[in-house]
């Protein structure tokens, strides 16, 4: 699932364990594939001017892949730029629903995908600008 995007990179990846102590489970987010978040600034989905653009999820074997895209928004271009000097490269994603076994996530909603200074998933990086 090749799209035009902005950038791409890993919302999350499988089997690893996060800072707060969960692990994805392969597949946990499956039924995500294919379907458009938004992207916010650090989680803060509560206000309109923190949505940064749109990642469209991809399910894969190692985790779940986002093809994401920036607004024409003030905090859209900035947030480019940052991506696109290096300055941020992590992602993070806010998922509801979630159906775990002790620590690990076997299933679970993305609601959205975050850029941020540090990921909870340290497989979630961006690869490609």
């Amino acid at each position: 699932m090749v799209k035009k995007c902005d950038f791409s990179g890993w919302a999350t990846k499988a089997n690893l364990l996060c800072s707060d102590g969960r692990i994805i489970m392969k597949d946990a987010f499956k039924h995500n594939d294919g379907q458009t978040v938004p992207l916010v600034w650090n989680h803060q989905h509560n206000d309109s001017m923190n949505v940064l653009g749109h990642a469209l999820l991809e399910n894969r074997e190692e985790g779940v892949y986002a093809y994401c895209k920036f607004n024409d928004t003030e905090s859209g271009k900035t947030a480019k730029l940052l991506v696109e000097h290096g300055d941020v490269d992590s992602l993070s994603i806010y998922a509801n629903q979630l159906k775990q076994q002790g620590p690990f996530v076997m299933h679970g909603n993305i609601r959205e995908l975050s850029l941020v200074l540090a990921g909870a998933n340290p497989g979630a990086l961006i690869e490609n600008v």
